[in-house]
């Protein structure tokens, strides 16, 4: 598969290496995991002839790096796992300006309100499933309903995992800390099944240890690709329900880059519509553009945007606030 969307980024890219020759390198720091993204990123090397030297690590350790460094930074880009470092990083004032036209057409939730970031991809968070120990009439309507004794036991969460911390972030921006801290002290309640990450989550469903898992929407379409037969399957809650949120893995330019020029032509080429056919058929995320071919997997983009909640995501920054109900929660 990789080597058939990369064989279509030859013939659909524009960047050439002459415009650029000035800017012979860009430095990148990449909260994106290597196995995911370098492929993409060795395409825009070969097109543009401009070498990018990537700093791969993890999403908020690295957004706490940038602002560490401040204007000695040596990076020119920085992408980011999830919204919350993005919004970290758009309240510190490191961030450039993204030209306007980088922004037409992408659906708002894709989008910074104060223009100096831009998502790459998207993903929502789901709820996984035993299709051998669950009922249809077992399903739940809204996360809020897992804290019902009809599922004492039967849901996994990560509470140390990026993505779960994020939704919890979001259930702050929508509902509050109040009615959150409220949800995730019932939750804990409710004795959950402790998971390190999305993976593991998923895997013990098909193990038998769990029935439900809060996870990101791009996990399972993995093991299902290993094994058609993989016992587990994901769905939504009811539209606008919190357990719906989107996020986003998303770029910027560092305002004290050299490279201005150079790092905007890598971010228009991550938003090229090869580029974005690449993260949705490889790394099983949604594509920000329009015009690109679906993954079978994920259904239909507009279908999660009519029932996702409606969120700015730059709102996520808050990561400390949502460690600490997670500690006063006792799931940390």
């Amino acid at each position: 598969m990789h080597k058939k969307i990369l064989a279509g980024l030859a013939i659909a890219g524009t960047l050439v290496a002459a415009p650029f020759a000035a800017a012979s390198s860009l430095t990148l720091y990449s909260g994106r995991g290597e196995a995911m993204v370098q492929p993409i990123i060795d395409q825009f090397e070969k097109q543009s002839g401009i070498k990018v030297d990537v700093r791969y690590g993890d999403t908020a350790q690295l957004a706490v790096l940038v602002q560490e460094e401040g204007e000695r930074s040596p990076a020119d880009l920085y992408w980011g796992q999830d919204a919350g470092a993005m919004g970290a990083l758009s309240n510190s004032d490191l961030l450039a300006s993204l030209p306007a036209e980088m922004y037409e057409g992408l659906p708002a939730v894709y989008t910074s309100q104060k223009g100096n970031w831009v998502a790459l991809s998207g993903r929502s968070r789901v709820i996984a499933y035993s299709t051998d120990r669950v009922s249809e009439d077992e399903m739940p309507s809204s996360i809020f309903d897992l804290t019902h004794e009809r599922y004492k036991g039967r849901v996994a969460i990560p509470p140390t995992n990026g993505g779960f911390q994020a939704f919890v972030t979001g259930m702050r921006v929508q509902h509050g800390d109040d009615v959150t801290l409220q949800w995730l002290k019932d939750m804990k309640a409710n004795d959950p099944v402790y998971f390190r990450n999305n993976t593991t989550s998923v895997a013990g469903i098909a193990d038998g240890d769990v029935d439900f898992a809060l996870v990101n929407n791009y996990y399972l379409p993995r093991f299902v690709a290993a094994d058609s037969e993989f016992p587990v399957k994901q769905t939504y809650f009811d539209a606008g329900d919190i357990g719906n949120l989107i996020n986003v893995a998303g770029i910027a330019v560092l305002k004290s880059s050299k490279n201005q020029e150079a790092a905007q032509e890598f971010v228009k080429f991550m938003l090229s519509p090869a580029a974005q056919q690449y993260f949705t058929s490889v790394v099983n995320e949604y594509p920000v553009v329009s015009g690109i071919i679906q993954n079978p997997v994920l259904g239909d983009l507009d279908d999660l945007l009519e029932i996702a909640p409606e969120i700015d995501l730059d709102q996520l920054a808050d990561l400390e606030g949502t460690l600490k109900l997670l500690r006063d929660a006792e799931l940390l």
